[in-house]
């Protein structure tokens, strides 16, 4: 028998009048007759680090049982379809981020564990997730995203001692070089899917095309003429989806707000809109294989964002002050729950992509929660923190962990690193990786 199936590169992509668009995985990116772990398709380790300001109420948090026979509790209930591959951590302390100035420093610490020197001019400590993208991340055209709903948080972000270096990001290249995190969703569309070598200039091509998929039309045709039944409709499929994208920004872009002293979230684009459109280009840039990791603060230390959709008016910060009254936090849990949906809504897409021999959420591994427990005490312990995803076997899931009280949080980062093949011996003050994982 002969096997004449014509074999495709996985960093195939499809090029036209200066715009690139990847592709997901393919079958014609398999060789014939060849194990999928034995090929450069091979499934490739993703991670992603969501970041929650203000902690959570952690008694809504914490499932009282320990181990397996669990019960997930009110603001972790919409993750219940992932149970299997969910891991609860508690116990978790950030040391090194507990300083007076909470809100500055919370967020660029959280993956370091690292204390920053008291200076205006950076100085922390290299993020977990910028050491995963050195060494899985290289391959890909954007070794790491980094990303937010806010492109400012409220008051409390900058600090006289400590600059405002560790108040909007949570992602540090090196200890000197913190990370942007891209809020504008066409921005972060341009540069996924566009070329140039400045913003203005992947700007003036959008401005010339009506889409970027019109660019590539003749050779995607060309391409799909070589693909099998299946092939076609799952390249079919994921180039519509780049269309919607582009579609929702637009919308989201009609009006005219050149006069306006715009807020954080700009009129016409509600915060909901925003954080989810966020989420779809996340898994986009997952499935064309354009990064292998990204970090994503869902929404701004100390941001002053309402929640209108959900019931909640009150402004997100000042909320979290919620001096144990009752109804305080309980529409407090109501946003916490809310985060917890949109996160769901992101991991469904995941499990629901074809990925190899699994789905993309097989292969991934994301870590969620916060640098802060109890917000209207501004503690760090015990921190909310959870895993999810299969981390291509190498998480055995479905646990609620239970560490002794105040054991290190950069244990858990370093036992990340570790599941996804990142040879690194130590990270921050840890002292070792939880083989309970």
């Amino acid at each position: 028998m002969f096997i004449t199936k014509k074999h495709l590169s996985r960093r195939t992509f499809l090029r036209g009048a200066g715009v690139v668009v990847g592709l997901p995985l393919l079958d014609a990116m398999v060789p014939s007759m060849t194990a999928l772990a034995q090929t450069a398709a091979a499934p490739k380790p993703r991670l992603g680090f969501l970041y929650l300001p203000h902690g959570a109420i952690m008694e809504q948090w914490t499932p009282s049982a320990v181990g397996t026979n669990f019960e997930l509790t009110p603001i972790l209930k919409p993750l219940e379809p992932f149970k299997s591959q969910l891991t609860i951590v508690s116990g978790l302390e950030n040391k090194p981020a507990i300083a007076p100035p909470v809100h500055a420093l919370n967020p660029g610490t959280w993956l370091s564990c690292v204390t920053p020197r008291a200076t205006q001019e950076p100085f922390g400590g290299v993020t977990v997730d910028q050491i995963a993208a050195a060494h899985i991340g290289q391959d890909t055209p954007l070794p790491s995203l980094e990303v937010a709903t806010e492109g400012r948080g409220g008051g409390g972000a900058c600090d006289r001692n400590y600059g405002c270096s560790y108040g909007a990001t949570i992602s540090f290249r090196t200890p000197t070089t913190p990370l942007p995190m891209e809020s504008d969703p066409r921005k972060l569309f341009e540069r996924l899917f566009g070329q140039g070598d400045t913003p203005q200039e992947r700007k003036a091509i959008s401005r010339q095309y009506s889409s970027i998929l019109d660019l590539v039309t003749r050779e995607a045709a060309d391409l799909q003429k070589t693909l099998d039944a299946a092939d076609r409709a799952r390249m079919g499929d994921y180039l519509e989806s780049v269309r919607e994208i582009e579609r929702r920004v637009e919308k989201m872009e009609a009006q005219d707000l050149s006069s306006l002293d715009l807020p954080d979230v700009p009129v016409g684009a509600t915060f909901d809109q925003r954080l989810n459109l966020m989420f779809d280009m996340l898994a986009l840039a997952y499935e064309a294989n354009l990064t292998r990791v990204f970090s994503f603060m869902m929404a701004g230390e100390g941001s002053n964002v309402t929640y209108n959709h959900i019931g909640v008016s009150d402004a997100f910060h000042p909320l979290s002050h919620h001096q144990n009254d009752i109804a305080r936090k309980q529409r407090l849990v109501r946003i916490q729950t809310y985060h917890s949906q949109a996160f769901a809504k992101f991991l469904a897409r995941l499990k629901a992509m074809p990925d190899g021999d699994g789905s993309m959420l097989d292969h991934s591994l994301f870590l969620y929660g916060s640098n802060m427990s109890n917000s209207n005490a501004h503690d760090e312990f015990p921190l909310p923190t959870l895993l999810v995803g299969g981390a291509n076997g190498r998480v055995k899931g479905g646990q609620h962990l239970k560490y002794e009280d105040r054991t290190p949080l950069a244990n858990l980062l370093l036992t990340v690193l570790d599941r996804a093949g990142v040879p690194e011996k130590v990270i921050g003050n840890s002292s070792g990786v939880f083989s309970e994982v």
